[in-house]
């Protein structure tokens, strides 16, 4: 089996309240709200990131972001707003540190030159 595309989703109470976050989070707009309670950003060419207004599922999602200077990810959150936990090692060569949306979701920064 192949796949074309990987859809990260995140579930939340609030669709208004939770798309200004993932905002400031992705530095945008979404690119698409093709129907009511969903946005998605098109984050690479096969991978987006869609919130959907699911108040049952919402607050435990687990959503990891690859960057290139985690340190720089992480100033540039805080200028937007978002402020990181502590930026903790893992393995021989990735760091990272979590936010979480106004729902709890957890997003995870990460910084692994082995994936680059």
């Amino acid at each position: 089996m192949s796949f074309s595309m990987v859809l990260a989703v995140a579930p939340v109470t609030d669709i208004a309240r939770s798309v200004s976050w993932y905002e400031r989070l992705l530095g945008r707009q979404p690119d698409t709200r093709p129907m009511p309670g969903l946005a998605d950003w098109h984050v690479s060419a096969n991978a987006w990131v869609q919130v959907f207004e699911s108040p049952e599922h919402a607050g435990s999602t687990l959503l990891n972001l690859v960057v290139p200077d985690l340190d720089a990810a992480l100033e540039e959150l805080a200028g937007r707003g978002i402020e990181a936990g502590d930026v903790q090692v893992g393995g021989r060569s990735s760091r990272f540190a979590a936010v979480h949306d106004p729902d709890g979701n957890r997003v995870t920064v990460i910084e692994n030159p082995v994936a680059s």
